[in-house]
């Protein structure tokens, strides 16, 4: 081989090395570790093959909070990355966040990406839009919380495992049979309080948790969730706690509460529908049936839908177009049927697309897994309203904080439900106005 040969050689190895070089990484912040993270991880390899032009990069950050701390700190150093996953909570944070926002419905028509409102189920993407109805950032991983109970602590106390109860009234009086029988000690126990006993509370209630539309309407919104049927609900806590019905999962998250559950000291769990997964393969010894949450039918006579938790992925300004090309095909191709149904059956997380669910139907997935859609029929079940939307309010992690504060005074026995609540929304109204304050 002569020199000019083996000089056009090396220069097409070098060139070919180059285009290999050239696919384009897109950091993607996240907050999801353990096997959520794995599967996210998977998520991201399976677009990475699917075509050669660009590379998402997942990059754990910690948790929620943690997350989006670090994505503001970020930005402000001109060092953020094109996409973050922020939870729910945190939309009000991220729509005050002025020039740092790239909405979805604008990048995916800027990019040529096929991007229908139609195609996603109502009450996830409504969250996430604006006034106008535009999508401001993509769902990927939406919860609602449903109902676990325990088929076998049931059947031991006389009632039907096959019937969940419907109602505030039913868990009540399911729950003193089961105390009653000896079947368990503990009638129920709840997650993510405020999440669950105050904020689907109130939306599958109709009840409004707050002006301007749950905060739907912008800034100057104050908290309204000291309403009378609360008040009803965190009373009826409390006396249910003083007689051995219902247990305090603690604070925040109520990390007391999965144990309370799997250990069969409790028969009934109220929880994410993402808390799926883990709820199976913690019930060892024992059936789980799975159920909508329940209502006070003297309040409402059909139950409005609930309400989403988990997270959504933002698109930050400030990156090189080449990334928001990228970031626009994964969002695509995270709303590809196949992906979002694997996503959602792998995770217990909401299928974000009618398609998705349809898909899920076609494979049998629900009919070998009972229980598995009830997060979806819940969310679906009727068209939401004003008060059934969401709650969009800035900072509302640190009112959440205040509301716990104010539910742990009420079991204390230190103040009514009606002082607990009227001091939370205090609280709150005050955390608004500062939070007001800082995005004028």
């Amino acid at each position: 081989m002569n020199l000019r040969t083996l000089l056009l050689a090396a220069t097409a190895l070098t060139l070919a090395g180059g285009v290999a070089e050239a696919k384009t990484q897109i950091q993607w912040w996240h907050a999801m570790g353990g096997e959520l993270g794995k599967k996210l991880e998977e998520v991201a390899a399976g677009f990475n093959a699917s075509q050669a032009d660009y590379e998402i990069v997942p990059v754990f950050k910690g948790t929620y909070p943690e997350t989006l701390t670090a994505a503001i700190a970020a930005f402000r150093a001109k060092e953020q990355p094109a996409i973050v996953q922020v939870f729910e909570v945190g939309t009000g944070t991220m729509m005050a966040a002025k020039g740092a926002v790239y909405p979805v419905y604008k990048l995916m028509a800027d990019h040529g990406e096929v991007f229908e409102k139609s195609a996603y189920l109502p009450s996830v993407v409504g969250y996430y839009s604006d006034a106008d109805g535009n999508i401001l950032s993509m769902p990927f991983n939406s919860s609602t919380p449903i109902l676990y109970y325990n088929k076998d602590v049931f059947k031991k106390a006389g009632l039907d495992p096959e019937v969940a109860p419907k109602t505030w009234a039913e868990v009540e009086s399911f729950s003193k049979k089961i105390l009653d029988s000896g079947a368990a000690k503990c009638g129920f126990t709840s997650g993510w309080i405020t999440w669950v006993q105050l904020e689907n509370f109130s939306a599958i209630h109709d009840k409004p948790f707050g002006t301007l539309a749950n905060g739907f309407g912008g800034l100057g919104t104050e908290f309204t969730f000291n309403g009378e049927l609360q008040a009803r609900h965190w009373d009826n806590l409390k006396k249910w706690q003083d007689a051995g019905i219902f247990k305090y999962g603690g604070p925040v998250g109520g990390a007391d509460a999965p144990p309370l559950f799997y250990s069969q000291e409790c028969a009934i769990y109220m929880n994410s529908s993402a808390s799926r997964a883990g709820v199976v393969n913690n019930a060892k010894d024992f059936q789980v049936g799975f159920a909508p949450l329940p209502y006070y039918d003297d309040a409402i006579a059909s139950p409005m839908n609930s309400i989403i938790g988990g997270a959504t992925l933002w698109t930050l300004t400030g990156r090189p177009e080449d990334e928001y090309k990228g970031a626009a095909k994964f969002f695509s191709y995270l709303s590809k049927p196949e992906v979002q149904a694997d996503w959602h059956q792998a995770t217990g997380y909401l299928p974000i697309t009618n398609a998705a669910y349809e898909l899920g139907k076609t494979q049998g997935y629900y009919e070998k897994n009972p229980g598995a859609d009830i997060s979806i029929k819940q969310m679906t079940r009727t068209e939401p309203s004003e008060n059934s939307k969401g709650v969009r309010f800035g900072n509302l992690v640190q009112v959440r904080d205040a509301v716990d504060n104010e539910f742990q005074a009420l079991l204390a026995g230190k103040k009514t439900a009606k002082e607990a609540l009227d001091a939370a929304v205090v609280a709150g109204n005050q955390i608004l106005r500062d939070f007001e304050a800082a995005n004028q």
